[in-house]
C-alpha cells in the first residue's frame, strides 16, 4: 500500500492528529480539518443540507455539511457502496467547544476500489449530519496524480473543494479570490507566526467561493500563500 493510501485512509477515523506540535508548519487558522471556509463561503451553499465534490482524481470525495465551522465531522468507518449509493456515516469531532456559527464544512471520504467515477454517484449521509446528493459521473477520469498532489472539485456552481497536504490542525484559508489569465488564482492567507501545528502529513480540505471569478466552461485554479507547495494549474473536477 502507497504511502498515499496510507495518509487518506488515516483521514478517515475519527482522531487525525498524532501526538506533538511545531509552530508555523503547514497554513491556515488552527481549527479541525477541512473548517477552513472563507467568510462568504456559507453563501455558496449546495442544494440541500449535504453537498459533495470528486477530489483526487476520482479516488475520493469531500463532503460538504453545515455546522459549527470549527467543528468538521469525521468518517466513523469505511465507506460502503450498496444499491448505487455510498453510505457514509459521520460522527461530531472529540475536542474543545465548537463556534456557535454556521457554516459549510468539508470531510474528505476515500471511496472503495473500483468505484467508477464516470457513474453518477448516490451519496448518502447518516450519523452526526443527514442528508443525500448527487455527483453527476465525470465525462473523463483523469490519470492519477503523484502522491500528494493537490486537487479540486465543483461542490456547486460557485463553490469548490481544494484537497492540500501538510498539517492535520492547520488548515489553508483563502485570503482572496482574482482571475489569472484563463485560470482563477487563490491566495491563501499567511498563518500567524505564533500558529501552533501538529506534527502530522495528511489531506486537508478547503472551500472557496470562486464563482464570481471562474465564468464558463472548464476552471483550472493556481494555488499559492499560506506555505502551500503547488506546481502548475490545478482542474476543478466535475460539473457545476
Amino acid at each position: 500500500m502507497s504511502r498515499r493510501r496510507l495518509t487518506l485512509i488515516g483521514l478517515l477515523g475519527a482522531g487525525m492528529l498524532t501526538a506533538g506540535a511545531l509552530t508555523g508548519c503547514a497554513s491556515g487558522a488552527a481549527s479541525a480539518p477541512s473548517s477552513s471556509s472563507p467568510p462568504d463561503a456559507a453563501t455558496a451553499e449546495p442544494a440541500g443540507d449535504v453537498g459533495a465534490a470528486w477530489v483526487d482524481a476520482g479516488r475520493a470525495i469531500a463532503v460538504v455539511t453545515y455546522g459549527s465551522s470549527s467543528c468538521v465531522p469525521a468518517v466513523s468507518a469505511e465507506p460502503q457502496i450498496a444499491d448505487g449509493a455510498l453510505t457514509v456515516d459521520l460522527v461530531e469531532p472529540s475536542q474543545e467547544p465548537c463556534t456557535r456559527d454556521m457554516a459549510p464544512r468539508a470531510t474528505l471520504v476515500g471511496l472503495p476500489a473500483g468505484t467508477d467515477a464516470t457513474a453518477d454517484l448516490a451519496v448518502r449521509v447518516t450519523g452526526a449530519a443527514e442528508g443525500e446528493t448527487t455527483l453527476t459521473g465525470l465525462a473523463e477520469v483523469p490519470a492519477a496524480s503523484e502522491d500528494f498532489a493537490p486537487s479540486a472539485g465543483w461542490v456547486s456552481s460557485t463553490l469548490v473543494a481544494i484537497v492540500t497536504y501538510g498539517s492535520s490542525s492547520c488548515v489553508p484559508t483563502v485570503e482572496s479570490v482574482s482571475t489569472d489569465g484563463s485560470d482563477v488564482a487563490v491566495q491563501f492567507a499567511t498563518p500567524p507566526a505564533d500558529q501552533v501545528c501538529t506534527m502530522d502529513y495528511a489531506a486537508r480540505v478547503t472551500l472557496a467561493d470562486v464563482g464570481a471569478e471562474a465564468g464558463d466552461g472548464s476552471v483550472s485554479l493556481v494555488l499559492s500563500g499560506g506555505n502551500v507547495q503547488v506546481e502548475g494549474p490545478v482542474p476543478v473536477l466535475g460539473t457545476r
